[in-house]
C-alpha cells in the first residue's frame, strides 16, 4: 500500500511538474544552479520533489538516493535539499535497527551540515550562524559523550552568531550549562569556568526581553551552583568588575547574592553588602548583614543594621524575625534590659513564638546573681518561662533542647528546703518576685 501510495504521489508530481515545464526555458541562466544542461536541469527539479515525497511517504531508501545525486549535481540549488536531507537522516537514525547503522545515519546527519554549510555560508537568514547552530544541537542529542566536541560545536556557533552582531543567549546558555557540567565531572579547571562565566556577562546583562532576562537567571544561577564560584575567585571577579562601576545596584546585587551563596565572609563582601545596603537597604540584607557580623563577633554593626531595618519595616512577620536577631545578639552580649524590651515585642507580635520566651527565661535567670533568697527566686520565674519556651519550640528541635537544660539548670538552682522554712515559705506556696529583670512576677515556691 505504501509503495502505491508513493507511485501516485511520484506520478502526480511528474505530471504537475512537466505541466509545468512545457513552457520553460531551462537553458536560461536563471536555472543554471539545478544543472549544466536543460535536461539535467530539469531533471534535478524533479529529483528535488521526488526527494520532498519520499521523505513524507517515509522511503528513505529511496529518499537517500535522490539526495545524493542533489548534493552531487547542484548543491547550490535549494536550501530545501537540506532541510527535507537532516528530516531523511533523522528519521533513519531514529529507525536504525543496529547500533552500527545507528552511527552510520548520525555521520550522514553531521555530513548533511556540512555540505550545507559550504554552499550557503553566506545566506541572509539560514547562513553560517544558524547551520552550525543546527549541527551543534543535534551533536548533542545524538553524541553527548562526546563532551569536548560538544563544547568546540556550540563555541562555532556563538561565534558565528557574534560574526553577525548577535548575541544568542539561548545557546550560550546550553554552552555553558556544558562548562559547568564537565568542570563539575572533573573534566575542566575552575578557570575555564571563571573565564567563560566572564565572557558572556556582559551579554546577559544587556538582556531586557523576559525569555532573555530567564535566561540571565539561568546563567547565574549555573554559575553560583558550580562550585566553580569560591569566595576567592568571586573576589577577583568583582573586585574588577566594582573598581570600574562602584555604584552599580545590579552589580552589587548579583556580588551579594552570589558571594553569600558562597558563604564568604571577607572583608571584601561585608564592604559589598553594606554598599549595597546604602544604595538599596531591605530588612532581608539588613538581617543578612547583622547574621554576618554577629558570625564575625561584630556585634554593634549587627544591632545597627538590625535597628535600622526593624525602622523602616511595615511587615509584622518580617519584624518579629528581626526582634528576635536583636534580642538573641543583646543577650549574647550580656545586655538582658534591651534582650527583654525585644522579647516583650515579640510576644506583642505573635504570643506563640517560643523564642520571646526562651530569651525572657534567660532574662530572669541572669537576675539570680547573688546567694540570698530573693535572688534564688528568680529560677523559679527562669524555669516557668523556659517551660513555656519547649512547649513552643517544637520546630525549632535544636533550641527546644537548649531550653531543656536550662530548666534542669534552674531547677538545680532552686532555693533548699532550710533556705524556705526561714523564709516562712513552704512548697506550693505563691510567691511575687521582687528582685531584678523577673521583679513582679508571681509564681510558685518549690525546693531544690
Amino acid at each position: 500500500m505504501r509503495s502505491l501510495k508513493m507511485f501516485l504521489a511520484a506520478a502526480f508530481a511528474v505530471v504537475g511538474f512537466s505541466a509545468m515545464a512545457q513552457d520553460v526555458d531551462f537553458s536560461d541562466p536563471r536555472y543554471a544552479q539545478w544543472g549544466e544542461t536543460a535536461e539535467q536541469r530539469k531533471a534535478n527539479m524533479l529529483n528535488s520533489q521526488f526527494l520532498k515525497e519520499a521523505v513524507d511517504n517515509r522511503n528513505y531508501e529511496v529518499a537517500s538516493g535522490y539526495l545524493n545525486i542533489l548534493v552531487k549535481e547542484c548543491p547550490k540549488a535549494s536550501i530545501n535539499i537540506y532541510t527535507n536531507g537532516a528530516k531523511l537522516y533523522k528519521n533513519m537514525i531514529n529507525r536504525a535497527s543496529t547500533p552500527e547503522l545507528k552511527e552510520a545515519y548520525i555521520d550522514s546527519l553531521l555530513w548533511i551540515y556540512d555540505v550545507r554549510l559550504e554552499n550557503y555560508a553566506t545566506h541572509a537568514k539560514y547562513g553560517k550562524a544558524y547551520i552550525l547552530d543546527r549541527k551543534a544541537r543535534e551533536f548533542y542529542q545524538y553524541r553527548g559523550s562526546q563532551r569536548e566536541q560538544v563544547r568546540e560545536l556550540f563555541n562555532q556557533a556563538i561565534l558565528a552568531a557574534e560574526e553577525n552582531g548577535q548575541n544568542d543567549l539561548d545557546l550560550a546558555l546550553i554552552y555553558f550549562s556544558n562548562v559547568v557540567e564537565d568542570f563539575t565531572n572533573g573534566l575542566l579547571d575552575s578557570d575555564v569556568v571563571l573565564a567563560e562565566y566572564e565572557r558572556f556577562t556582559p551579554a546577559f546583562d544587556a538582556a531586557t526581553e523576559q525569555k532573555d532576562l530567564d535566561a540571565k537567571d539561568q546563567f547565574e544561577s549555573l554559575f553560583g551552583n558550580s562550585g566553580a564560584a569560591s569566595c576567592e575567585n568571586l573576589e577577583i571577579i568583582f573586585s574588577k568588575k566594582l573598581a570600574a562601576n562602584p555604584e552599580d545596584e545590579a552589580l552589587l546585587s548579583r556580588a551579594v547574592a552570589m558571594m553569600s551563596r558562597a558563604n564568604c565572609n571577607s572583608d571584601f563582601f561585608f564592604a559589598t553588602a553594606e554598599k549595597y545596603y546604602a544604595i538599596k537597604p531591605s530588612s532581608e540584607t539588613a538581617l543578612f548583614l547583622a547574621q554576618g557580623f554577629q558570625s564575625r563577633g561584630e556585634y554593634d554593626k549587627a544591632l545597627k543594621y538590625l535597628e535600622e531595618s526593624l525602622s523602616v519595616e511595615t511587615d509584622p512577620a518580617e519584624k518579629e524575625k528581626l526582634y528576635v536577631r536583636v534580642a538573641l545578639i543583646n543577650l549574647n552580649m550580656k545586655k538582658y534590659s534591651a534582650a527583654m524590651d525585644a522579647a516583650r515585642e515579640i510576644k506583642s507580635i505573635n504570643p506563640e513564638n517560643g523564642y520571646a520566651y526562651f530569651i525572657i527565661g534567660q532574662c530572669y535567670a541572669a537576675s539570680a546573681n547573688c546567694g540570698e533568697l530573693r535572688c534564688q527566686a528568680c529560677y523559679w520565674a527562669a524555669y516557668d518561662t523556659m517551660s513555656q519556651a519547649v512547649s513552643l519550640l517544637s520546630a525549632e528541635p535544636e533550641i527546644q533542647r537548649a531550653a531543656q537544660q536550662m530548666m534542669n539548670r534552674y531547677r538545680a538552682n532552686f532555693p533548699t528546703q532550710e533556705e524556705c522554712f526561714f523564709a516562712e515559705l513552704s512548697a506550693g506556696q505563691r510567691y511575687t518576685i521582687s528582685h531584678g529583670m523577673a521583679s513582679g512576677v508571681s509564681t510558685t515556691v518549690r525546693f531544690r
